[in-house]
């Protein structure tokens, strides 16, 4: 069994490169996200006890 191997292409052989540096349009910091997800929970609640 061990002479019915199968050769794949190697791929780009590491010529693929991602550019590291990527800049996005919005930018948010992580205690953003947690004070709208809290903001969120909180709005929740409160209409859970208004209705």
């Amino acid at each position: 069994m061990a002479d019915n191997r199968v050769s794949v292409p190697a791929g780009f052989g590491g010529l693929l490169r991602f550019e590291e540096e990527y800049e996005s349009k919005i930018n948010l910091k992580p205690e953003h996200v947690v004070f709208f997800v809290v903001l969120i929970v909180f709005f929740r609640v409160v209409l859970g006890i208004l209705y």
